[in-house]
């Protein structure tokens, strides 16, 4: 199936659209009586008192509010999990993880989540969440919202279409897209079968990572970011609203799609990226700048320069570092990470870290390159060299990962990970 779509560009525009001619108010949001028999409804994922900066929020025209639809009642949370993790002993190890097996039987996005690691408290709206998504089939008769926190999908396998409220976008491996807390969607599948990897991100909204000395341009610039044009569905029926709040699964019955909002303005819209769009900042000389030059996006923490959560990416990129060992050295340090693959083999781990796999390096774990990695590249000519069959990403957080019980007890662990650092051999010639 082949999904062509128009978008809005420009990273937290106030951008305005309408499905049809005449449904956005001109010069005021709420007006005694909105065009078609709409419904005025104002969203926020900040405080209405947050400085113009940071505030959020749409204006949403709508063919009904959200407050119809039926009482919520409680449903099995599955394999979801949600900070603070207290079902396992956190260990200071370092971890890795095959992929998630895709389900044989018919699985949607709901029901096909979960949770690999979370830190921090959705409830005091700090740290972050680490799921896996794994589906073969549709939402159907049913849309899900995230009260707990907006939701980074990054795809590995397959493509999928995010429909929500602001309209619908389109993303396949190598594109990320970023849901806000609070917006209602479904997730249709485009191909036969979908995986990739989702950060729950409970606290501040993520932005772009600031240039510093870089200057005006490099990184992900805002442009690049591609935003929905409102797309509504008038249908009426026997659905199914599902609920993420406060760390619990919740339903309830809606008698039509919630995704019928005709118009709408605002800078709290889903969005998408390209991750090949995004401009590499590396050494033309020797030592390798820190992989913060990778940040895609941050959610910042109330201290400067210490990210809740950072996104970074290690993509397709070109290493001229003279007398320098190439590869991410050997360190500890006070961040947590994360990370997983999208395509092909990261630098530091040539074996046993698969796209759809992941790894997890707490704060203070040590961690670098495999014994095998170690021997090559150090001994290796030192010519320009194009890192080309590469998507590798981190979720960088400044509160260490409590991984679930199914992360730590499920098949998919790799019992022996460190044994990739067993053979690493004494050199010294004292």
């Amino acid at each position: 199936m082949t999904v062509e779509l128009q978008y809005m560009n420009g990273f937290g525009n106030e951008f305005e659209t309408e499905a049809l001619v005449g449904a956005l108010p001109i010069g005021q949001f709420s007006p005694q009586k909105v065009n078609y028999g709409l419904y005025a409804e104002q969203f926020n994922v900040t405080a209405f008192t947050a400085p113009r900066s940071d505030n959020r929020r749409n204006w949403f025209y709508r063919i009904r509010p959200s407050v119809v639809q039926g009482d919520y009642e409680a449903i099995d949370n599955g394999l979801i999990r949600t900070a603070p993790i207290t079902e396992a002993i956190t260990p200071p190890n370092m971890f890795r993880w095959d992929p998630v097996d895709l389900p044989s039987e018919k699985t949607d996005f709901v029901d096909g989540l979960v949770t690999m690691a979370a830190n921090g408290s959705a409830s005091s709206q700090t740290g972050v969440g680490v799921h896996i998504y794994a589906i073969n089939s549709s939402m159907k008769d049913r849309y899900f919202y995230n009260a707990d926190g907006e939701m980074l999908f990054v795809p590995e396998l397959g493509e999928i279409l995010l429909n929500t409220e602001c309209g619908k976008l389109a993303i396949k491996p190598g594109e990320i897209a970023v849901i806000p807390r609070g917006i209602k969607f479904s997730v249709e599948l485009i191909t036969a079968e979908a995986r990739g990897y989702i950060c729950e991100n409970y606290g501040h909204p993520y932005v772009l990572a600031e240039r510093g000395p870089v200057g005006a341009n490099g990184f992900a610039n805002d442009r690049d970011f591609q935003y929905p044009v409102a797309s509504y569905e008038d249908i009426e029926g026997d659905f199914e609203l599902i609920a993420k709040f406060n760390g619990n699964m919740f339903r309830c019955d809606i008698g039509h799609s919630p995704l019928d909002v005709v118009a709408w303005t605002g800078n709290s819209a889903p969005y998408k990226y390209d991750l090949a769009r995004f401009n590499v900042i590396n050494t033309v000389s020797f030592d390798h700048p820190d992989p913060s030059i990778f940040t895609v996006l941050t959610s910042p923490s109330g201290t400067p320069g210490v990210a809740n959560l950072d996104f970074a990416i290690f993509p397709p990129r070109w290493m001229v570092a003279e007398n320098t060992f190439r590869p991410p050295y050997y360190h500890r340090n006070m961040m947590s990470e994360f990370m997983g693959l999208i395509e092909g083999v990261y630098d530091a781990k040539e074996k046993g870290f698969v796209p759809g796999g992941s790894s997890l390096h707490n704060c203070m774990s040590p961690h670098g390159p495999e014994a095998d990695v170690f021997e090559k590249a150090s001994n290796a000519e030192l010519t320009p060299q194009r890192y080309e069959n590469t998507l590798a990403f981190m979720f960088e957080s400044r509160y260490i990962f409590a991984p679930t019980k199914y992360a730590l007890e499920g098949k998919e662990r790799q019992a022996n990970y460190t044994d990739c650092w067993r053979t690493i051999k004494k050199n010294f010639k004292g």
